[in-house]
């Protein structure tokens, strides 16, 4: 539970009660002063000046001052942790203006910037144990230490963690509870009858087949919310079987999308008519491929293409149904005389054989979520060239190493136009070339479902996850 160290939603969740940022996404998917009271952005968005809360301590006693901001950001830029690199690309100095005043020098104008500093990897641990552990990144992670409402008690890795309350927290009065424990329950049954047995209060994103019994319970409330997460099947563009657009156009128009909605998720998803989901600020609809097999064969005639083999790479239990999904993809694209090989595999492997420079992967089945909050992470992580598979480092998210010359242009237009409605249609222009040039098999955007007993008050859902700092029994 380092910040800037960890890239999966469940170490998010834990963390933003644990740790906390100079700004926060509300649960209209705002941005809200948290550490900081308030902000300065000069007229062109390269300098960002914050005016720190005062009071605020570390959950080890030690003071939040500007001299901690700098230090956490200034250790991040100079490790390699999984997100170390958004702000590496971005930041260029972080200044001490005085105790309560700390001020960010970026390379350029970067309008999404506070969003930016409301991922989690923007979280301040204490510099106290930056200078204790800091050497150590893992032991550092094992040893969270911020400025939340709650405090590390206990950590089973692969069982739970248990966090108690902070009695010196800065909001006074908050939180309600003394404690929280986080169980780790693989099994969709066993986690289905916790909560509905009361062993659990609350549940995240059951099976979509189980997701209708658990809404005629009467001791629970279902709450069901549009979801910022995309499904897509990723193309992997160095494969010469993937060369020709009318190919990958075809792999889209053999796509019931609908029906995987209905079927596979149950009616908790809706088809993607862009890259972004429809809250991500920058979203604008594209349209959706329509399901049309016969112009899917007539595309793969006009490309010379028959008896077309290929591998579909997917995680098994990583998102729901998402081997399901996988499978009923292959029947589809069986009906247009594609044959598609179903590889399953655990999460570890499918990311380590998709993110492998080597690139034998085909087709993968995977998604992505922006964790800031907006348009640009998505862009730019899935669809930059900079982080194309195929450059030198091979860091980047565009696993399936889409390069677009034009997309590029509009991508940096967007992240240095501080005014929204030209921003905007830098947006509405490169989701449409995205859409054309067919670097994914655009799947569905799956809803948010939380699962809450009735005797729990005030839960704050978020439209990236579920804040329990001010929960009421």
């Amino acid at each position: 539970m380092l910040p800037g160290n960890f890239s999966d939603g469940a170490s998010a969740l834990v963390s933003t009660h644990i740790f906390e940022g100079l700004v926060e996404l509300d649960e209209n998917n705002q941005i809200q002063p948290l550490l900081a009271e308030k902000w300065e952005v000069s007229p062109k968005a390269d300098v960002y000046t914050f005016y720190l809360r005062k009071g605020v301590k570390f959950q080890d006693g030690t003071d939040f001052t500007a001299a901690a901001v700098k230090k956490h950001f200034d250790f991040l830029l100079a490790n390699k942790f999984r997100r170390s690199g958004m702000f590496r690309a971005v930041v260029k100095e972080v200044k001490v203006i005085n105790d309560y005043t700390v001020q960010f020098i970026l390379h350029e104008p970067f309008a999404p910037f506070l969003y930016y500093l409301a991922h989690e990897a923007a979280m301040i641990p204490s510099p106290v144990s930056i200078d204790k552990y800091g050497k150590d990144p893992a032991t550092l992670g094992k040893n969270p230490v911020g400025t939340g409402p709650f405090i590390l008690q206990e950590w089973k890795v692969g069982e739970r963690i248990v966090l108690k309350k902070n009695p010196n927290y800065w909001q006074k009065g908050k939180p309600y509870l003394d404690s929280i424990i986080f169980q780790v329950i693989p099994d969709d049954v066993s986690r289905v009858t916790a909560v509905r047995s009361g062993s659990a209060h609350i549940m995240f994103n059951p099976p979509p087949v189980m997701a209708d019994v658990l809404k005629k319970d009467k001791s629970l409330n279902v709450n069901v919310r549009p979801g910022m997460r995309v499904i897509y099947i990723g193309i992997n563009l160095l494969s010469d079987k993937f060369k020709d657009v009318r190919v990958r156009q075809a792999l889209n128009y053999a796509i019931d999308k609908q029906k995987l909605c209905e079927v596979i998720m149950r009616g908790y998803a809706f088809p993607s008519d862009s890259p972004l989901s429809s809250l991500v600020p920058g979203y604008f609809p594209v349209g959706v491929y329509e399901y049309n097999p016969e112009k899917a064969k007539q595309l793969l005639k006009e490309a010379g293409v028959t008896n077309l083999k290929v591998e579909l790479a997917t995680p098994k239990g990583r998102y729901l149904n998402d081997y399901e999904t996988a499978l009923a993809v292959q029947s589809m694209l069986k009906a247009v005389g594609i044959q598609a090989d179903v590889k399953p595999m655990e999460w570890g492997t499918f990311l380590d054989y998709t993110y492998d420079t080597a690139a034998k992967f085909e087709l993968f089945l995977i998604g992505w979520s922006p964790s800031t909050g907006e348009g640009h992470w998505v862009l730019y992580p899935l669809f930059h060239s900079d982080n194309a598979l195929r450059n030198p480092d091979g860091t980047g998210d565009n696993n399936g190493s889409y390069i677009n010359k034009k997309v590029d242009e509009l991508i940096e237009k967007i992240a240095s136009e501080p005014d929204w409605n030209k921003a905007k249609e830098y947006y509405k222009q490169v989701q449409q070339i995205i859409k054309e040039d067919a670097p994914w098999i655009f799947l569905y955007v799956p809803s948010d479902i939380t699962v809450v007993r009735k005797e729990v008050k005030g839960v704050n859902f978020r439209p990236l996850h579920v804040k329990f700092a001010y929960i009421e029994k």
